[in-house]
């Protein structure tokens, strides 16, 4: 795999070092159809609206009102029975243990962070209509969602949503409606930043995505199918650190999405770019990718991942990633013993399977001294570990920044600066 390596249309063969690389944002490759489907929340819908439920063919209406009177006599009855038994306590049961009323509350507060989380956000998302010459960007309406990061206009989305266009247009939640540019795409992820001309506009609170755990609240926003605005689904985190192939339709184009949230709040085609949020109301990811062919496997990208280039666009700065330069691979057991290295996590600096090597000429790397065989056990003191590769770690800088690599060689640990480079746009 490749540390923020030139993001070009990959060959395969360029991340079979990534072991558990799953298949594709929008469908796999027409050779390769037996392979799961990752379909990417893509910002359209060309679906059909279904067809109304077929007449149930059943008892005539004097039958049923018949039938409903005797029901209610019954039920009433019951009801009384069941509300004085209600009123007691169970015989042999505690006065402190479990009772429907402690339930109740527990979901009575769930539903009330859930509201309480939506009523925050739900103001800064916008739905977003992308066209370029050719016709809509991507699909049959060219809708998806984004945010509002900032009073004066500034919205952070998929870069699958808005690649291409020419013509974009961006709706409030007010039904307001206004001329968006793209402000830069970033060269890293999937994710660009769009621009209106308006001021004092309702903003989404922005949290951090750094110390999420596994089962805390997940809230999707979203525009699904480009016709069901404002649509809110709920979940959990259900996994960090996640890798992804994202791809087309048709295979046509692919590229290897690093370091995700995976969630089960249902992500719909039209949710890209809308936000993931916590149970406090801020955001924490970006939606972009679902797997079509599952229920509730769903993925964004984490929020801190997407700060540096928010900032960047506030400075009024062309959006710039930082850059290492060097082909790695996560460290396991595994090849930890096939390699002799002796230690238990970090990145492996190696060569790709394209033959090229693992530090990339006349790169950051190559000038602060990286070789092939180098282990990559930390970032400025942070370790590297399941959740956080080498690619995380240097994402949340800037190109002229210095960090500093823990690296162990030969059995010897090192600390190398590396000055950080610019990621090169697409070749």
């Amino acid at each position: 795999m490749s540390e923020q390596d030139p993001p070009t249309t990959p060959d395969p063969d360029d991340v079979a070092h990534v072991p558990d690389v799953e298949v594709s944002r929008y469908g796999p490759p027409p050779s390769q159809p037996n392979r799961p489907t990752w379909g990417a929340a893509p910002a359209w819908s060309a679906h059909p609206a279904p067809p109304p439920p077929p007449q149930r063919r059943g008892l005539g209406a004097l039958s049923v009102v018949t039938i409903a009177l005797v029901t209610a006599i019954i039920s009433g009855s019951l009801s009384a029975a069941a509300v004085a038994n209600l009123l007691r306590t169970p015989t042999g049961s505690s006065p402190n243990g479990p009772t429907g009323t402690s339930v109740s509350q527990v979901h009575l507060d769930e539903s009330s962070a859930v509201i309480t989380a939506v009523a925050r956000v739900m103001p800064a998302v916008v739905t977003i209509t992308a066209r370029s010459d050719g016709g809509v960007v991507g699909g049959a309406n060219g809708i998806g969602s984004g945010f509002i990061f900032d009073a004066d206009g500034w919205i952070l989305t998929n870069k699958h949503v808005v690649d291409g266009a020419n013509e974009i247009s961006v709706q409030l939640t007010d039904s307001r409606v206004f001329v968006g540019r793209v402000y830069g795409i970033d060269t890293l992820t999937d994710l660009a930043i769009v621009k209106i001309d308006a001021s004092e506009l309702p903003v989404a609170p922005i949290g951090s995505s750094d110390d999420l755990e596994l089962g805390q609240l997940a809230i999707a926003i979203g525009n699904p199918l480009g016709t069901f605005e404002n649509t809110v689904t709920t979940g959990v985190v259900s996994g960090l650190g996640r890798q992804i192939r994202a791809g087309d339709a048709l295979g046509t184009t692919s590229e290897l999405l690093n370091n995700l949230i995976q969630t089960d709040a249902a992500i719909n085609e039209g949710n890209s770019g809308g936000p993931l949020i916590n149970s406090a109301g801020q955001v924490i990811g970006v939606n972009t990718a679902v797997n079509r062919d599952a229920q509730g496997i769903g993925f964004a990208i984490p929020i801190s991942i997407a700060a540096p280039i928010m900032r960047l666009a506030l400075a009024g700065e062309p959006i710039a990633r930082p850059w290492i330069g060097v082909y790695y691979v996560r460290l396991n057991a595994a090849l930890a013993e096939e390699r002799g290295l002796g230690i238990d996590h970090g990145v492996l600096i190696d060569g790709a399977d394209n033959g090229a090597p693992g530090v990339f000429p006349g790169s950051p790397a190559a000038a602060a001294g990286l070789r092939d065989g180098d282990v990559v056990v930390a970032v400025d003191g942070e370790r590297i570990d399941d959740r956080r590769d080498l690619a995380a770690l240097v994402m949340p800088h800037v190109p002229g920044d210095v960090v500093v690599l823990e690296v162990v060689r030969d059995g010897e640990t090192l600390q190398v600066s590396v000055t950080l480079g610019t990621l090169p746009a697409e070749r």
